[in-house]
């Protein structure tokens, strides 16, 4: 949170402390108007006997802050605030460093999730912008952030797999990516409608975990040429990670997982599976009756994995809401077997649909790959535009995708309408880039005017001036509940706002050297909080447009 949101809470903290009142006062920002901010804090607290004393000793404390205009107690008991935007304008620059958390977490970022075999879909578009954003959002916070892929890359999937290219008599160096997209769907069938084949992918599958040499190096050349696959695609979409660790890097610490948690009696047998002896509905199943393991026995062998390999304070998970049975389960089960008391939280997200609200299929009534959609607004953007060389093509493309994710609260369903998140002049990816690109032309038009802020501040600057203040305010939102939506949008406000101000005046045309360097500073100031937010959201900025 920046300074002014730090400082004035604080303030009325230490004359609530005077009168024994303990209590973490948040700041609103003000829906009327005349009111720039609000502090409700003391309207629980109206009907304390010392209430005039206190409500009398919070004005005076505030009045103290140079930046407050005005400060007053309304009748039902609200702190309204108006600031002086000239005096804030020198202390909240929106530098990284006004950003910095007090307490450093050290969090781990699961989101990806993709499976070995499998072409990336459109479902995936979620946890990857979701999780970059989140990324972006804890590291300017001055967290140390960890991002792990978290592959699918054993069990009986890869079995499955195998066992395929064994029966067809394929030899896996001469497989491509394409042909493993191709075989996944066709031996997943197999595995459903054939006993035999069902039966081989089973005794693969245990081989693997006996660790066979033949059936890992089979194996090895799969992962890789997935892995080598998703890194290509990763590289068009802006994506990185840190980790890409996988079920098969934490395979080895299952079984002596479960022997320990046998022996502590903390799962217990239950027709033939294992069963977590946690009193919980319904119960969690820690092992299927056939020995096979499941998610959760994946996931638990993870977090020790982590906590060992790693170390980390939060973890959080960046996966589909319609998994949150399961780490609902998961948490609960960290917690029983006291593998640790850390903080692990479901980051759930709705799915991304077609423009008729419907799950995104190609033609023939697959799941759209995620390329397949990137290179479809690429198109359609390079038709809009012909001259835009590739690089700046590549990254309104991107922005597009990433924007008209993020803008939607992530537990809710949107539709990804391409005509109309390419529309220059609507809530998009494109407009807010145009908004930036303006801005930067202009300031690169007047690179020997020195930005310095007057006290001669119209009210319609004083709006766009305050707003751009306020990022500090959306950036806790984001940071705090984990909703980048709150930065989307306001990235959205402000970039409108620029563009009233820009249409309102004519820089060329200001003789007077004070004011053009006045209008130059509200524009570096855009800017700059433009490009942060911008970070924050994964969204790079484009040079031309």
């Amino acid at each position: 949170m920046n300074l002014i949101f730090k400082q004035i809470s604080s303030d009325i903290e230490s004359v609530l402390k005077t009168f024994e009142i303990k209590e973490k006062v948040m700041i609103s920002l003000s829906k009327q108007p005349e009111v720039d901010y609000q502090v409700n804090t003391l309207v629980k607290h109206q009907k304390n006997e010392n209430f005039e004393q206190i409500s009398n000793a919070v004005i005076n404390k505030l009045r103290e802050i140079k930046y407050i205009k005005k400060c007053e107690i309304t009748t039902n008991c609200f702190v309204n605030i108006n600031v002086d935007s000239f005096e804030i304008c020198q202390q909240v620059t929106n530098d990284s460093k006004e950003f910095k958390s007090e307490h450093i977490e050290k969090i781990i970022i699961d989101y990806g999730g993709p499976n070995i075999g499998k072409p990336l879909h459109v479902g995936h578009i979620r946890t990857l912008n979701l999780g970059r954003s989140l990324y972006n959002i804890h590291t300017l916070a001055g967290n140390e952030i960890l991002s792990d892929i978290h592959l699918g890359d054993w069990g009986m999937p890869v079995a499955q797999i195998i066992a395929y290219i064994i029966e067809e008599s394929l030899e896996v160096d001469n497989i491509t990516a394409q042909d493993l997209q191709e075989i996944y769907p066709l031996a997943s069938k197999k595995y459903l409608e054939n006993n035999n084949f069902k039966q081989s992918a089973q005794q693969i599958n245990k081989e693997l975990n006996n660790n066979n040499l033949e059936f890992v190096d089979k194996w090895e050349k799969i992962k890789n040429i997935s892995v080598n696959n998703l890194s290509e695609i990763f590289e068009v979409l802006k994506h990185k990670f840190d980790f890409w660790y996988g079920e098969s890097d934490v395979n080895n610490l299952i079984e002596p997982m479960l022997e320990k948690l046998k022996t502590e009696e903390k799962i217990v047998l239950d027709d033939g599976a294992y069963i977590s002896a946690e009193n919980s509905e319904p119960k969690i199943l820690i092992t299927k009756s056939d020995g096979s393991y499941l998610y959760i026995t994946t996931d638990l062998a993870t977090v020790l994995f982590r906590q060992e390999q790693i170390g980390y304070t939060k973890a959080l998970y960046i996966v589909d809401k319609r998994q949150s049975l399961h780490f609902n389960q998961l948490f609960s089960s960290i917690k029983f077997f006291q593998f640790n008391e850390l903080e692990h939280m479901h980051v759930a997200y709705g799915t991304v649909n077609d423009v008729s609200g419907n799950p995104f299929k190609t033609r023939d009534g697959k799941t759209k790959p995620l390329l397949e959609l990137y290179n479809e607004t690429l198109t359609h953007i390079k038709n809009i535009n012909p001259d835009l060389d590739e690089i700046n093509l590549s990254i309104l493309t991107n922005s597009i995708l990433t924007f008209s994710d993020l803008l939607s609260n992530r537990k809710t369903d949107y539709k990804f309408d391409l005509n109309k998140f390419t529309n220059i002049s609507g809530k998009t990816g494109l407009y807010v880039q145009y908004s930036q690109v303006r801005a930067r032309k202009l300031q690169n038009n007047f690179t020997d005017v020195k930005g310095v802020l007057s006290k001669n501040i119209s009210e319609s600057e004083h709006s766009f001036l305050k707003q751009l203040i306020n990022f500090g305010y959306y950036f806790e939102q984001s940071k705090e509940l984990n909703e980048p939506h709150h930065l989307a949008n306001y990235l959205y406000d402000i970039s409108n706002l620029f563009n009233i101000f820009y249409e309102n005046e004519k820089l060329i045309e200001i003789k007077d050297s004070e004011k053009l360097s006045h209008k130059i500073f509200i524009i570096n100031f855009f800017l700059k909080t433009c490009h942060q937010v911008m970070f924050c959201l994964g969204i790079e900025p484009a040079e031309e447009m």
